[in-house]
């Protein structure tokens, strides 16, 4: 079960119960997701992460299936590779005789005589479920199926721990034939239903269980259909019928795989990896309402997160950057345009988070639209560079130009209100985050002996994101026919560089520090955050190098990958959420940072770790963070950090950008040409392949093979105008 942190850390999911023991299952349709067990219930559990939600509000916090009144025998349980359907197999437990049992010769029902075969889909704010059961016992068999379920209506903020003072009304329960409806009203004045359907008509209804009897002969099978509809306000949308929903779904996915750059390798268990991110990836943008944006992650972060989505689409820019094009735009339209403290907004900053919930519209939290990301606003530009050099779309960058200056602006100004040259952050939202990195738990930014960093905090990595964008922002500039300005933000980035090789580097730890404190005092802590000078790059080279070597150390590299906080300093933990754990994305931009220097060993290595994670985590799903415990070979696999959001984006993403930095490979759209420096690939790969990579209005197949101490580029299929360019 799962509680909130208040105290400074006051939106924290807490763990109290060991939720990563229970292998959730997990579906997702636009901002509609299912979190159940592995036998497909909902477990009435009070503070959890189990239910079906939608717009932010559990429809359902109970569906529970009972065979003859117990919970029947679990035989195998799955999300299916596109994540489209979860399907469960149970059977019937050992049970006595019983007068509704007969006519069983026995006088019981032995276990494995009837199969129960559960699948279970989502869409259109409806959960769908077809329950198939068959006798494949010798004689005939009675038996009951029950079904019993709720809502609480409980708010996402309400669900992870957040106590409330007073909650809206629960309406008065009705059923209607073989419809039962469950109503609350917020204290939002919105009226948000449960509409649950049964077919055929069950042997009783009531307003919380529904439930069937069977007379099965041998050999004899019976359906049970269901549907659960999450509802709002006076709509009454009629609910289609399972199979019309089932072929809608269907055509979708197809539609959705049909013009997808494709990657495969030698590697079964690699391609398991890359089939589960990219179901993961589609899961998570397709059918929200924003549009194709990456909700960060579920169940805690399904929503919109600027810094999650710009990641991810940094990480899956060179496979497919229709999701950067997504980002930016919605991200351009919900720039803030002027200071509200309150919101942590100013004039020119991106987006941290938006909540559409009860409690985020009655401002019991902050975040209906918040703005307390340092790091937001940087990587906006950064992306939209990006963006350019792999599309050559001049046309969506003319069209969000306003924005990225204002970005820009934000940076130059409300960013260093001390007028320093560096880019700080300090709280001003009484309810807001108190660390505004993507490390932003309340303990995550320290000295060396423990104590907390004071604020204004200048981080180590936003200054990187800052050079990085002044330096994006310079070339669309340049494209744009502005040259002024791209002279003033190369200027900018070139004092950037001096100032921070003088100000972070940190002798001591043979690294850059984590951040200078509200003093001007380096936190001389060894954390992951220097990988990100190096994405960046920002880094010198000297001290690039040796800041690679500190991350690859014993007490930094744990073997599954780079930790967050390394081994020797005061506030490691392994378990923690940002002081020693592995997060799998902070890896990815670690590793396309170290190819960028050259340093293709470390990057191999870390893809290494992270592939044989995957093999050994449920469905090959990388979660948003594990523990960072050493990997020892007893072990049989990274050890799950409690809450982590598994689904998450850019946990998702960051196979795409390691097999990027393997290959050395980058995509000069304008120029025509996609550059490969130095590729090589991990131990466990001798072959990738990528299909259908659209550049330009080119089309290309391509194969990198292994070739001594390197790998070799093949051109498979190629159309139209490009140049394959290998560097050494």
């Amino acid at each position: 079960m799962t509680d909130i942190v208040r105290v400074a850390d006051e939106y924290y999911v807490r763990a109290s119960s060991a939720l990563a023991d229970d292998r959730t299952r997990v579906l997702k349709s636009g901002d509609t997701f299912l979190v159940s067990n592995r036998y497909g219930d909902i477990e009435d559990l009070g503070i959890s992460q189990f239910g079906l939600f939608h717009a932010e509000s559990r429809h359902l916090s109970r569906f529970t299936m009972r065979v003859n009144q117990r919970q029947p025998l679990l035989l195998g349980s799955t999300v299916r590779e596109d994540n489209a359907f979860l399907s469960v197999d149970v059977t019937n437990l050992d049970s006595p005789s019983s007068p509704e049992s007969k006519p069983n010769p026995s006088g019981d029902l032995p276990r494995g005589t009837v199969h129960i075969f559960r699948s279970q889909f989502l869409t259109q704010a409806c959960r769908y479920e077809h329950i198939r059961v068959l006798n494949y016992g010798l004689t005939p068999v009675r038996l009951t199926l029950t079904f019993q379920f709720d809502a609480d209506f409980a708010d996402i903020f309400e669900v992870r721990g957040t106590k409330r003072e007073r909650r809206g009304e629960r309406l008065p329960d009705r059923v209607d034939g073989d419809v039962a409806v469950l109503s609350y009203r917020g204290l939002d004045d919105v009226v948000r239903r449960t509409r649950v359907e049964f077919s055929p008509s069950p042997a009783s209804l009531t307003s919380h269980e529904a439930s069937f009897s069977f007379a099965l002969e041998p050999k004899q099978q019976t359906s049970i259909y269901c549907s659960v509809a999450c509802l709002r306000d006076a709509a009454t949308n009629g609910v289609a019928p399972f199979q019309a929903a089932l072929r809608s779904i269907q055509r979708d996915f197809d539609r959705a795989r049909s013009d997808e750059c494709v990657i495969t390798t030698s590697g079964e268990s690699f391609n398991s990896w890359l089939i589960r991110s990219s179901a993961d990836l589609r899961m998570l943008i397709e059918g929200n309402p924003e549009g194709p944006y990456p909700y960060a992650g579920v169940p805690w972060f399904s929503t919109v997160f600027g810094r999650d989505g710009i990641i991810t689409a940094l990480e899956c820019l060179w496979t497919s950057p229709h999701i950067a094009e997504s980002v930016l735009k919605y991200l351009a339209e919900t720039q803030a345009t002027e200071e509200i403290p309150e919101q942590d907004a100013e004039p020119g900053k991106i987006l941290h988070e938006m909540r559409r919930g009860e409690m985020a519209v009655t401002k019991e939290v902050p975040f209906a639209r918040y703005y307390g990301s340092v790091d937001s606003t940087p990587l906006f530009v950064m992306l939209a560079g990006a963006y350019f050099q792999r599309t050559g779309n001049l046309t969506l960058i003319r069209d969000i130009w306003l924005n990225i200056k204002r970005a820009l602006q934000w940076i130059e100004t409300y960013g260093d209100r001390d007028h320093d040259g560096f880019v700080e952050y300090e709280q001003r939202a009484s309810k807001g985050l108190t660390q505004q990195g993507w490390k932003d738990s309340q303990d995550s930014v320290f000295h060396s002996d423990g104590r907390l960093a004071d604020p204004p905090i200048a981080l180590c990595e936003v200054q990187g994101y800052a050079y990085a964008a002044q330096r994006a922002g310079a070339q669309l500039a340049r494209a744009l026919d502005e040259p002024e300005l791209a002279a003033k933000l190369d200027a900018a980035a070139e004092k950037l560089t001096a100032k921070f090789e003088l100000a972070f580097w940190c002798e001591e730890i043979g690294s850059y520090a984590l951040a200078l404190d509200g003093q001007k005092r380096q936190c001389r802590v060894r954390a992951s955050n220097a990988g990100h000078a190096l994405f960046c790059r920002i880094a010198a080279g000297p001290h690039a190098e040796a800041a690679a070597k500190s991350l690859m150390n014993e007490h930094s590299f744990c073997g599954w990958g780079v930790r967050t906080v390394a081994a020797c300093e005061a506030r490691y933990n392994p378990m923690s959420y940002h002081n020693g754990s592995v997060w799998p994305h902070d890896n990815a931009m670690i590793g396309l940072g170290f190819s960028y220097y050259g340093f293709q060993d470390h990057v191999t290595r870390i893809v290494d770790g992270l592939h044989e994670a995957s093999r050994r985590v449920e469905l090959h799903r990388l979660p948003e963070l594990f523990c960072g415990f050493h990997r020892r070979p007893e072990t049989n696999g990274p050890t799950l950090y409690p809450v982590a959001c598994a689904p998450q984006a850019w946990a998702a993403g960051s196979v795409y950008m390691l097999v990027q930095a393997c290959l050395g490979l980058s995509i000069r759209a304008p120029e025509h040409q996609i550059c490969f420096t130095r590729p090589s690939l991990p131990s466990s790969l001798h072959e990738v392949r990528v299909q259908n990579l659209k550049i330009a209005g080119a089309t290309v197949d391509l194969s990198v093979q292994r070739a001594g101490l390197g790998a070799k580029v093949e051109i498979v299929r190629k159309s139209g105008n490009i140049e394959i360019v290998e560097a050494i």
